[in-house]
């Protein structure tokens, strides 16, 4: 599973997801799959979307990864009672806005990338787009 190697801080506060996205290009490969509305992408999330992609290529061609979870998220125990605290770190998550370019690929046709692509969007918790290098 993706996560830092080291963090200045354990726990982060949740945050606001307002505005457009930075690395809205596809800037490595010929096509990438582009986030069209907000949220968290965990990091079991991102690495299923990147089996799905690698295994409908069978290994051809070169995928990139544009989005690192890098935020901690917290979660409570089962019969933890209010007042508590804040729970322990369960895992990490990226945040990702619209118009985010999370996985790039190329080496492959066009058909195959699309479809691709597609399966890789089945895996993730939000609307995606396919799109292609200008």
């Amino acid at each position: 599973m993706l996560q830092p190697s080291r963090t200045k801080y354990r726990k982060q506060f949740r945050g606001r997801m307002r505005g457009k996205s930075r690395g809205s290009q596809v800037s490595f490969g010929d096509y990438g799959l582009k986030a069209m509305e907000c949220g968290w992408v965990t990091a079991n999330q991102i690495e299923s979307a990147r089996r799905a992609i690698t295994h409908h290529t069978k290994r051809n061609g070169r995928v990139w990864i544009r989005i690192f979870p890098d935020k901690p998220f917290t979660e409570k125990g089962a019969g933890a009672p209010l007042g508590a605290g804040k729970g322990d770190v369960k895992g990490y998550v990226s945040v990702v806005r619209p118009g985010r370019v999370m996985y790039e690929v190329a080496g492959v046709s066009e058909v195959d990338a699309h479809r691709a692509l597609q399966l890789a969007s089945a895996k993730l918790p939000m609307k995606t787009k396919v799109v292609k290098r200008k």
